[in-house]
C-alpha cells in the first residue's frame, strides 16, 4: 500500500474546457488515476482532504473538482427553473428541458479527465455525482475504468425521498460562514442515519469553509433541474459495460436504499454493498470501509481490463 499523501502533494488547478472553466485539486503523485464527483451544490471540498489522502494511502491519484455553477467553477447566466414545478412534471413522467443536463455534467468531467492527462480514470460519484458518473458510465465508457456509484439512483420516478429530507435539502440559504457552517451541520444531523457518530465540527468547518470559497444558489437549483431535467437512465444501464460497484446506507432518507438496489440489479455484473446504519453521507467513521470497497473494486477492473 502507498504511503499518505503529504500536503506539499496536493496541487490546484483550473482546467478551460470550451465555455466552462472547472477548479480542481490533485493528491498525490501516482497511482490508480481516480475522479471524485460531488453531489448537489456541493463544493469539492466535501471530499474531505483525509478521505482523500486515504485514498492515496490505497493507492490511488485523486482528483476532486467543482461542478460548473458552484465554488470556484464557472458561474453561468442562465434560467433558473422553478423546482417546486419541475418536480410536479418529473413525478408526472414529463421531462422539461433544463438550462444544461447531468450529460452535460458528464461531458464536464470527461473533459476534465482528459486535461489531466489520464485518457481514462476510475470514477466514484456520490448522489447527484453518482448520476453523473452513470452519464459518464454510458456516454464516455472510454473515460471511465470502472464506477462506483454511492448513495444514488438511476432515475425515474418511483425512488421518492421523505419530505423531512427533501425539506432539509431546500433550507433557506446562509447569509454568513457561520449560517453555512448551522446549515450543512443541520443537513447532514437530518439525513445522515443513525449507525454512525455525526461530525459536527467537521462539518461546520466545511460549511464555513464553502461560504468563504463563494456559494451560488442559483447554481443548486440549476443543478436540481438538471437532475429532474435529464431523462431516465434506467433502459440504457442494461447496455453499462462499465464495472460498476453500487454502495448505499440502509437509513437512506434523501434517496431510498431501493434505488441503489435497483442500479445494481441493472448494471450487468455490478456488486452491490448495503452500509447498515448509514444515511445520506459520508461519515469519517465509514471511510476505511468505502475506501477499501473502492480499491478493490479498481483493482478487480484494472485485473479484467489486462486479460
Amino acid at each position: 500500500m502507498a504511503a499518505p499523501a503529504a500536503a506539499e502533494r496536493v496541487r490546484s488547478g483550473r482546467a478551460q474546457l470550451g465555455e466552462i472553466e472547472l477548479a480542481y485539486d490533485v493528491f498525490g503523485d501516482g497511482g490508480r488515476p481516480l475522479l471524485l464527483i460531488m453531489g448537489i451544490g456541493a463544493q469539492r471540498v466535501f471530499w474531505d482532504d483525509r478521505m482523500c489522502t486515504e485514498l492515496v494511502g490505497a493507492g490511488f491519484h485523486v482528483a476532486r473538482f467543482d461542478h460548473r455553477d458552484i465554488g470556484e467553477s464557472s458561474r453561468l447566466d442562465l434560467p433558473v427553473p422553478h423546482p417546486g414545478k419541475m418536480l410536479a412534471l418529473r413525478m408526472l413522467g414529463r421531462v422539461t428541458p433544463p438550462p444544461y443536463t447531468l450529460s452535460d455534467m458528464a461531458r464536464d468531467a470527461a473533459q476534465l479527465i482528459r486535461h489531466l492527462g489520464w485518457g481514462s480514470a476510475h470514477v466514484v460519484g456520490t448522489s447527484m455525482g453518482g448520476m453523473i458518473g452513470q452519464h459518464l458510465a454510458l456516454e464516455h465508457p472510454d473515460a471511465v475504468r470502472s464506477l462506483t456509484s454511492i448513495m444514488s439512483t438511476p432515475g425515474g420516478r418511483r425512488y421518492l425521498p421523505k419530505p423531512f429530507a427533501l425539506k432539509a435539502l431546500f433550507m433557506k440559504p446562509p447569509r454568513t460562514p457561520e449560517e453555512a457552517g448551522d446549515s450543512v451541520d443541520t443537513f447532514f444531523r437530518t439525513v445522515g442515519g443513525y449507525g454512525y457518530p455525526h461530525d459536527s465540527d467537521r462539518l461546520r468547518a466545511i460549511g464555513q469553509l464553502s461560504h468563504q470559497r463563494g456559494v451560488n444558489p442559483r447554481g443548486f437549483l440549476r443543478h436540481f433541474a438538471a437532475i429532474m431535467g435529464t431523462a431516465d437512465r434506467r433502459p440504457a444501464m442494461k447496455g453499462s459495460r462499465v464495472p460498476t460497484l453500487v454502495i448505499h446506507g440502509t437509513s437512506d432518507p434523501l434517496i431510498p436504499p431501493s434505488a441503489g438496489r435497483a442500479t445494481a440489479r441493472l448494471i450487468p455484473n455490478a456488486t452491490w454493498l448495503p452500509i447498515s446504519g448509514m444515511g445520506h453521507g459520508l461519515p469519517s467513521a465509514v471511510w476505511p470501509t468505502v475506501v477499501s470497497a473502492i480499491a478493490r473494486h479498481a483493482e478487480r477492473a484494472d485485473a479484467r481490463a489486462t486479460v
